[in-house]
């Protein structure tokens, strides 16, 4: 009975489908595999690396993917710390500065920094983010006790900063932990999660400037959000030799506020593949039994593990399980003792050792900034945002080629961001898999209805080909309706007639949530969606991409024309495209400084911070380029400098009024 019921459903759904459609141009498609949607309390499975040298091209893939969702590749520039201490608590064996720093100028880290008292340095140093405790960094409860866990550490001869989560304590007076949510700075690669792990590594900075640490011993250690700061930062930064991240690392959930979740960041990947990244450095995962990190003993440890077993490293990994809720507790904490007092200290065994007992000042006499006012350089979350977005200009500017040798180095940097940005690839013609729902033979041509897609994804791609008699080469048209905007009532369109007058073959096709295809629906409503999931322009990329590989499958010189809306999403593929001989572009009177354009039309997390546009110049020239129905602000100087830069300006023609169907055939006339 179930299966009739989902029959006749299917087969409603094929009615509507089809009647919203010109009859000759549907090509029915049943189920999308895109509408399926990655979230942060999947279960995920660690992949099995079977050599170093697979995991090694793996990590520097996460390396890339961590950056470059976070804002940080290329790193920014570093600014001068100017480090300030507003305050000094004197312990009989340690001390405890307030201390605040600017990782970006007029933007502040806020902390304590614990130091031994009457032993001899240089100490090595631990940098202790926190996690989402009510009191932050003076949170001391019996789950956790960060100013205990300092003091512990200040005595067994570490230098220890505890620093503030954006938005709390101190911080919360210079923004919100809400900070960062904003559309439009995720185009910029602008996120609460990048700010924090950029204040971590500027963290590093501030550790390796005291006279009293030895820079060469930093390790890092926090919980829960503090865990995810943790494995963050060392992922990507060697300089922490040791880490103790406690109660993250999981594959059952990865991690549910706005810091730790940046657009893109797990895309293709999770939490333990970035834990893993620590290897071959000493690392302790901290787990216990009440929470997400319940099943690390014979889950995310063993993978772990394994990755450590490829360097002959396992004696540098371990994991401590205490029977508690999320935590970092005393045991937890006396686990983290002896492990960084045998890798930093070459002291003991790595086994726990016992916490001496502590009384912490007042709270109060802790702050940064104990009377709430902020120092006269203190800027504003609206003037971080536009200093972050003025960053990103003058660094696209900086970067712009004026030579080969600047033209590659801009394609080995730029190119980086706008591939892991749009994240789409042209698959290689093994990867597809095409299926031809019919065929008709009409007046001078050959139409086939089919379906398109990668055999790994299980996107269906609705499409129409026309085939001449005697074809000579391709073309790929995408339009925002899709394939039915290449027929004329029961006829093909006049520029489809003219292709095939011209002996080319024309491809047609839906991109994702265009034509036949525009009533998929994705849950776009769960927590972090473009952390996990790919925008609706990104996978209208790869569906022209995917075209693209098809008709270079049939051995045929390839054209793509993208018309009205579809002109950009064209222009931002053909960045990513092979062997592609003409692109011809209607940039449809984009408003192109706009950033709620982008928005709105053409949302891709990252896409303004990876150059857009104009990184897809660079990958496009020297080849041919025809764009037409341009506005003033399209940046069409910057194109006609690169084509320049490559000897090549004949290749590239822009022109303000928008192209008749007659004006683009005449150009395969040239």
């Amino acid at each position: 009975m179930r299966h009739i019921l989902t029959l006749i459903f299917l087969l409603i759904i094929k009615e509507a489908v089809m009647a919203q459609s010109t009859d000759w141009t549907t090509v029915f498609i049943p189920k999308d595999g895109r509408t399926e949607v990655r979230h942060l309390d999947m279960v995920f499975t660690f992949p099995n690396y079977t050599t170093r040298a697979i995991w090694e091209s793996r990590s520097e893939h996460l390396r890339k993917r961590i950056l470059t969702s976070t804002g940080l590749y290329p790193m920014p520039e570093r600014c001068p710390l100017n480090p300030k201490v507003t305050g000094k608590i004197e312990g009989e064996d340690y001390t405890i500065e307030n201390v605040y720093f600017e990782s970006i100028p007029g933007f502040f880290v806020t902390g304590n920094l614990y130091r031994p008292k009457g032993k001899q340095g240089p100490f090595p140093a631990i940098a202790n983010p926190h996690g989402h405790w009510v009191h932050g960094r003076l949170e001391n409860q019996e789950l956790g006790s960060i100013p205990g866990r300092c003091i512990n550490y200040a005595r067994l001869g570490f230098v220890s900063f505890a620093y503030d989560m954006i938005g709390y304590n101190d911080s919360k007076l210079q923004v919100p932990h809400t900070y960062g949510s904003d559309p439009k700075g995720y185009l910029w690669g602008i996120s609460l999660m990048g700010l924090q792990l950029w204040n971590s590594i500027r963290v590093i900075d501030f550790l390796q400037s005291l006279p009293d640490v030895d820079p060469d011993r930093i390790g890092c250690t926090g919980a829960s959000g503090g865990g995810t700061q943790t494995f963050m930062l060392m992922s990507i930064d060697k300089r922490v030799k040791v880490s103790v991240p406690a109660v993250m690392i999981s594959a059952y959930m990865q991690g549910g506020c706005l810091c730790e979740n940046a657009p893109n960041l797990r895309i293709d990947c999770f939490n333990v593949e970035i834990g893993a990244m620590m290897a071959p450095r000493p690392m302790l995962m901290l787990s216990c039994t009440g929470d997400w990190t319940s099943h690390t003993p014979e889950v995310e440890y063993p993978a772990i593990r394994g990755i450590y077993q490829m360097y002959d490293a396992v004696d540098k990994v371990k994991n401590v399980h205490v029977n508690a809720g999320h935590n970092y507790n005393q045991e937890s904490r006396e686990a983290s003792y002896g492990w960084f007092s045998k890798w930093l200290l070459g002291v003991g065994d790595g086994n726990s050792i016992k916490e001496t007992p502590f009384e912490l000042p007042n709270s109060e006499d802790m702050l940064v900034f104990p009377d709430g006012k902020l120092p006269e350089n203190a800027i504003t979350g609206d003037q971080l945002m536009a200093y972050l977005i003025d960053k990103a200009k003058s660094q696209i500017l900086s970067l712009k080629p004026k030579d080969s040798a600047t033209l590659q180095a801009y394609r080995d940097v730029m190119g980086v961001v706008y591939q892991y940005a749009i994240n789409a690839k042209q698959p290689e013609t093994c990867d597809l898999k095409i299926e031809k729902v019919n065929e008709e033979k009409r007046d001078n041509y050959r139409l086939e209805r089919l379906i398109i897609g990668q055999k790994s994804v299980g996107e269906r791609i609705p499409s129409l080909l026309f085939v001449p008699e005697n074809p000579t080469g391709a073309v790929l048209i995408v339009h925002q309706f899709g394939k039915s905007a290449l027929a004329d009532g029961d006829s093909p369109s006049p520029l489809v007639k003219g292709l095939l007058a011209k002996s080319k073959i024309v491809l047609g096709i839906d991109t994702f949530k265009t034509g036949e295809t525009a009533l998929i629906s994705r849950n776009e409503s769960i927590n972090h969606f473009y952390t996990y999931n790919l925008s609706d322009t990104a996978l209208r990329i790869q569906d022209i991409l995917t075209g693209l590989a098809y008709l270079q499958s049939l051995a045929y010189t390839v054209d793509l024309i993208g018309l009205d809306q579809a002109g950009i999403w064209c222009l931002l593929a053909r960045g990513l495209a092979r062997n592609v001989n003409k692109t011809i572009i209607d940039a449809n009177q984009i408003d192109y400084e706009n950033d709620d354009v982008w928005v709105k039309d053409l949302f891709i997390p990252h896409i303004r911070k990876a150059g857009d546009l104009r990184t897809s110049s660079v990958l496009i020239a020297p080849n041919k380029l025809y764009i037409h129905n341009i506005s003033d602000s399209f940046p069409s100087e910057w194109f006609r400098d690169i084509y320049s830069v490559v000897g090549s300006p004949e290749s590239l023609h822009i022109q303000a009024e928008k192209m008749s169907d007659q004006g683009i055939l005449n150009i395969y006339k040239e």
